[in-house]
C-alpha cells in the first residue's frame, strides 16, 4: 500500500480519516465516510464481524457529521479489537495525525459490533462516548504493512475495555 498523499509512512499521515483507511486497507471507495457502508453494498463483502484489514464504519451522528472511518490492526478478543486510523484524538494540540493500534471496545447489548467506545489519546482512555457502527468493511488486498505494530500492547487494550476507569487521570 502506498501513504497517503504528503506522508512518508503511513503512520506519518495527517489529514481525513477517509484517504486514510483507504490506504491502509486497500478499499478503494471515496466520499465522507459515514457513505462507506452504502458504497461498499455489492462492492465489497460486509458484516459484523471484525477482521484484520477490515474498514469499521462509525455511523454519522451529531458528534461525528461525517462518520468516521478505521481499520481494524489486530482482533483481540471477542469485544476488544486494535485499531489504527486518523483524524481520532488530539497530538500536540491538533487532530488528523494517525494512530496504530488503539483500543476499540464493543459495548453492544448482543456483542454485536453496533456500539463501542474508542481509546482517547487526549486522556488516555476510553472515551465516555458510545458510537454506532454500521459494520465492516472486508477488502480483498493486503493491508499496509504498517497496520500493525510489532508488538502491540494486548493487555492495555483488555484493561482500557474491562477495568472501569482505566487510563483516567489519577487511575
Amino acid at each position: 500500500m502506498v501513504a497517503p498523499a504528503h506522508a512518508g509512512s503511513l503512520l506519518d499521515y495527517v489529514g481525513q480519516c477517509v484517504p486514510f483507511a483507504r490506504s491502509a486497507s486497500g478499499i478503494q471507495i471515496y466520499g465522507d465516510a459515514w457513505t462507506w457502508w452504502e458504497q461498499a453494498d455489492g462492492r465489497y463483502r460486509r458484516g459484523h464481524d471484525p477482521k484484520t484489514g477490515a474498514v469499521v464504519v462509525f455511523a454519522k451522528t451529531s458528534r461525528l457529521p461525517m462518520g468516521h472511518v478505521a481499520v481494524v490492526s489486530r482482533v483481540v478478543d471477542d469485544r476488544v479489537v486494535m485499531l489504527t486510523h486518523a483524524n481520532w484524538s488530539r497530538q500536540n494540540g491538533e487532530r488528523g495525525h494517525a494512530e496504530q493500534d488503539v483500543t476499540l471496545f464493543d459495548v453492544s447489548p448482543r456483542g454485536d459490533w453496533s456500539s463501542v467506545k474508542v481509546w482517547y489519546r487526549d486522556s488516555n482512555g476510553l472515551g465516555g462516548g458510545v458510537y454506532p457502527v454500521k459494520g465492516f468493511i472486508y477488502g480483498d488486498r493486503q493491508p499496509a504493512r504498517e497496520l500493525t505494530s510489532r508488538n502491540p500492547d494486548y493487555v492495555g487494550a483488555l484493561i482500557d475495555a474491562y477495568v472501569p476507569g482505566s487510563g483516567q487521570p489519577g487511575r
